[in-house]
């Protein structure tokens, strides 16, 4: 498998959390994502097994990030929304194959001189 040069990076939160899924991010170098609204579900036994109650109020942020910075941006999240926090929040990545629409931090520097 190739390295990829991104990670989308999903972190599910209870709602009302997604500005500090952002904030931990960007300071980390993410530059921006996307929020979905959702509703979360589980059954009892995952709730008593994980000792945490389900809200079903959720908000999904996708974040597509150069795989350098994944990691810090992680465990940033881990810090700031992570079960042991009132966000809730889990969060994975995946690796990302091809993208486009999205301008390496040197393009923007060289866009915004234009």
């Amino acid at each position: 498998m190739k390295n990829s040069e991104y990670e989308l990076i999903m972190c599910i939160v209870n709602a009302g959390f997604a500005e500090t899924v952002m904030d931990a991010a960007c300071e980390y170098g993410a530059r921006g994502g996307t929020v979905i609204q959702a509703r979360g579900t589980a059954n009892k036994e995952a709730e008593a097994y994980f000792k945490i109650s389900i809200q079903p109020e959720k908000e999904i942020l996708m974040l597509v990030v150069p795989s350098a910075i994944k990691d810090d941006i992680l465990h940033a999240l881990y810090k700031s929304v992570g079960l042991n926090s009132p966000g809730h929040g889990i969060a994975f990545s995946l690796p990302v194959d091809d993208v486009v629409g999205l301008a390496k931090p040197n393009e923007q520097i060289d866009s915004a001189k234009k």
